[in-house]
């Protein structure tokens, strides 16, 4: 009986042992072995509706009718810029945890305006720039994937700037590449120590975009008759932009063409391809990042043929990356979400004859109103060290050296220029520091990092335009909220449609959760029910 009893326990632990390899491959298998992130800089979701009739079956119309699709996402902090967004996709965080408040900073040591990005550490390769991600202060999905596989997972990242591929790359990342402003090679770090052959094999061939741009000329890849989205554009005419006349400008211009989302897309898929991306036990990532804005020398702004005709490429160059995927993995193996930067820079023209609402914000001037006023108060002194991107930064060792009350001093200061024409309210670096349950002030704070932030942070009047001297850009102050959608697609996720607002750090720890690794270390925001 005894031995009956062994033989049946047996036999249950032989069938144990047989079936669960099976049970735990079907497991580990509903993990992607590739993810893919696509970010397409000031990406709309009105224009992806009102251009939606040019576009093929193959890309944007592949993705909303067969993925997870969320009406839109909020980046709830003031300004959010191409280094900013990205950063805070990957991280899960605001500007308050991981630091990059913008695509440049103001570094009151130096006196000078930097990346936020600069690194003196670490050389360029294929640029003089030296950048790092170092100043990205949390972790980001990135890292935490690299981390989890114990290195093995391989994570490459292609973008047109540096700050995009850094904040998509992350700490750890076996390559972050972008497109260099004045060689057009594919540049890099030496914080990052891994070469990508494939990168440095292009840089050297003569497909090398340093050798191309003088033959790229962009014209219309559609009948003009067919971008019929706006009825304010004036100029239905086949345009012609040549990138090879200005050498100054080429490249930059070059970046607000949708030949740079071509060219990203063709390093990406090269990567994807000659690295074996989702090919090996832990999963891989892929971080693509497009552009969807505006071009500036269209004729007619943000109602162009240029814009549609940008959207309509990039239709084709997401079709194009999502077949490579297919082939190349199998997108039932891969999770891919698409996700906008969350802004949309305008480019406003005045009618001649027309007075505006508002009027010019002109900082110069308010600065030096604000040093007399602080004069008055204090001494004759120059208090204020400079004006940068709508803050003010103080000298803080001459106010600690004449043993002044600085919050006082802010206070006085915010109380006098909330004053000035232009200004709808000013807030202290001391409020910002303070919790407080006002959303209006929590909305400022998720921007504002200490040390790199100034001492005033000024909100300006909607219609009121910002006139820097020795500068010709001119932006005119607008509080419009931009539509922009989030789509998850593949990896046994289900077609569906979201009509609801997430926030742009549920993302992270969304993606993470899919890929059963850590989130970043300062996300804390829920993820996605629907994604469980």
């Amino acid at each position: 009986m005894a031995g009956n009893n062994m033989i049946r326990i047996l036999s249950s632990l032989v069938a144990f042992f047989a079936i669960t390899p099976l049970q735990a491959q079907t497991h580990v298998g509903e993990v992607p072995r590739l993810v893919v992130a696509i970010t397409v800089d000031q990406l709309r979701g009105d224009y992806l509706e009102m251009f939606r009739h040019t576009f093929g079956n193959k890309g944007f119309n592949r993705l909303i009718d067969n993925g997870l699709v969320y009406s839109n996402v909020r980046y709830n902090y003031p300004n959010p810029d191409r280094a900013s967004a990205i950063t805070t996709l990957f991280t899960g965080a605001y500007p308050s945890y991981h630091g990059i408040t913008g695509e440049k900073r103001y570094q009151i040591e130096s006196d000078h305006e930097v990346s936020s990005f600069s690194d003196d550490h670490y050389l360029g390769n294929y640029t003089t720039e030296k950048l790092s991600p170092r100043a990205i202060r949390v972790s980001t999905i990135t890292d935490e994937l690299k981390i989890a596989s114990g290195g093995q997972s391989d994570v490459y990242a292609f973008a047109p700037y540096a700050s995009q591929a850094l904040a998509s790359g992350g700490h750890a990342a076996s390559g972050a590449y972008w497109i260099e402003d004045y060689t057009g090679k594919w540049a890099t770090t030496t914080f990052y120590k891994n070469k990508q052959p494939a990168v440095d094999q292009q840089n050297r061939s003569a497909e090398s975009l340093t050798l191309t741009i003088g033959s790229i000329t962009w014209r219309p890849a559609r009948e003009t008759e067919s971008y019929n989205a706006f009825p304010y554009t004036k100029n239905r005419y086949r345009f012609q932009h040549y990138f090879g006349n200005d050498k100054k400008d080429s490249y930059r211009l070059f970046k607000q063409s949708p030949y740079v989302n071509s060219e990203v897309n063709n390093m990406a898929i090269k990567v994807l391809e000659s690295s074996q991306l989702g090919k090996r036990m832990n999963p891989d990532m892929l971080a693509v990042t497009f552009y969807a804005g505006n071009y500036e020398k269209a004729l007619d702004k943000n109602y162009s043929i240029e814009i549609q005709d940008i959207y309509y490429r990039l239709d084709q160059e997401i079709g194009r990356l999502l077949d490579a995927i297919e082939a190349s993995v199998g997108l039932k193996h891969a999770l891919v979400y698409l996700v906008s930067t969350g802004y949309f820079s305008e480019q406003e023209i005045i009618p001649e004859g027309m007075v505006p609402a508002g009027g010019d914000f002109h900082p110069d001037r308010s600065q030096a109103l604000l040093n007399m006023y602080l004069m008055a108060l204090y001494g004759r002194e120059q208090w204020i060290r400079k004006y940068y991107d709508r803050q003010l930064f103080f000298d803080r060792k001459l106010i600690e050296d004449r043993k002044i009350d600085f919050r006082e001093l802010q206070e006085k200061a915010a109380a006098f220029l909330v004053q000035v024409a232009g200004i709808q309210q000013v807030f202290t670096s001391h409020q910002m520091t303070q919790a407080s349950n006002n959303e209006n002030s929590l909305f400022l704070r998720n921007g504002y990092y200490p040390g790199i932030s100034g001492d005033l942070m000024l909100e300006l009047k909607p219609g009121w335009r910002v006139v820097e001297p020795d500068s010709d850009l001119q932006v005119r102050e607008r509080s419009n909220a931009v539509i922009a959608p989030v789509i998850f697609y593949g990896s046994d996720i289900k077609p569906q449609k979201i009509n609801r607002t997430i926030d742009v750090t549920n993302i992270a720890p969304t993606v993470s959760y899919r890929l059963r690794i850590r989130a970043p270390n300062a996300a804390q925001s829920e993820i996605l029910e629907e994604l469980y």
